[in-house]
């Protein structure tokens, strides 16, 4: 059988996932829509798909089976309100909003329905950070520290607050999600961020560039993840580390490093996790067996909370419990 596939979203992203869709047996790019019908159709020339302006007239002209969301975090909202009115299953790209407000509507309806959905922590799919959950599980943790250091994106929504969330929600998210995944959950945060540099270098900046965020979990965990985005282009570090009394894991995108007393390993990354997470989620869209899917709305929506959670810490100045 095969799965005819919506996409909301002409971005870069979208078409990651678009190029992968085309190369999955079974799977028909049907439709594409952008924020004009211009964009739909121009993208969706490439996918031999029709293209709109309107995510509504899409669903009207077309029988999908999912669709898959890839905008920025300020535009969420009515075309998942619009595909749980109708049922279709949505594989949608993170975070999930701006703030947790329509967020937390969302998957009320959802929880109510019972939509399945997937979420686009892609990471949780890669094969090392399977095998670093499978190494701590031996581990009693002690310390976990996490980082996203980089280059402010070029995309002009990114450096505004209202429609990104800021670094730590729309792109540090990812380091949260995976402590979230590997530690368990978070009870409480103290963020501090600043504006460094980056207000002065480019128009329209209202994101912070610099943060640091400590974050107790509920076992008792203490962590810390930092970012900023006022490196040059090609310079960088994203990871996360733990350390106990067996040693160190030290995973980046790269690579797991596991030093343990006297001895060390080290495990270069492979496959690819955006295919991983697709087939997760098309497995489920064909059969309705979920238990391949890591990130759904529910437990993403957690993620969001706590990036959330920081913001307004660093807001108040003080800490904040979930």
């Amino acid at each position: 059988m095969t799965l005819n596939i919506g996409m909301v979203g002409t971005g870069w992203f979208a078409k990651v996932h678009a190029d992968l869709l085309a190369g999955m047996a079974g799977v028909k790019l049907q439709a594409v829509c952008g924020t004009s019908r211009d964009k739909g159709e121009e993208m969706a020339r490439s996918y031999a798909a029709e293209g709109y302006g309107d995510p509504v007239e899409m669903l009207d002209a077309h029988k999908l089976d999912a669709v898959y969301i890839c905008v920025p975090p300020g535009a969420h909202g009515s075309i998942e309100r619009t595909l749980i009115r109708r049922g279709i299953p949505f594989f949608v790209e993170k975070p999930l909003g701006v703030n947790t407000e329509i967020p937390a509507s969302l998957l009320q309806d959802i929880e109510t329905s019972g939509l399945l959905t997937s979420v686009g922590y892609h990471f949780r799919y890669q094969e090392n950070v399977k095998r670093l959950k499978e190494a701590l599980q031996g581990d009693r943790i002690g310390m976990i520290v996490g980082q996203w250091m980089g280059s402010m994106p070029e995309a002009p929504w990114w450096r505004d607050q209202e429609q990104s969330g800021g670094q730590f929600t729309e792109q540090t998210t990812h380091i949260v999600d995976l402590l979230r995944y590997l530690a368990g959950e978070v009870t409480e945060v103290y963020a501090m961020f600043g504006n460094r540099v980056m207000h002065e270098k480019k128009d329209g900046v209202s994101v912070a560039d610099v943060g640091t965020v400590s974050l107790k979990l509920a076992s008792g965990i203490v962590a810390n993840i930092s970012n900023t985005c006022v490196l040059p282009g090609e310079v960088g570090r994203v990871g996360l580390s733990f350390y106990n009394d067996r040693g160190l894991l030290d995973w980046n995108p790269q690579r797991l490093l596991e030093v343990r007393d006297g001895d060390s390993a080290e495990y270069t990354s492979s496959g690819n996790p955006y295919v991983s997470e697709s087939e997760a989620f098309l497995h489920a869209v064909r059969t309705g067996d979920r238990s391949r899917i890591l990130s759904d709305y529910a437990d993403a929506y957690k993620t969001l909370k706590v990036t959330c959670a920081a913001f307004e810490s660093a807001r108040k100045e003080a800490p904040v419990k979930l």
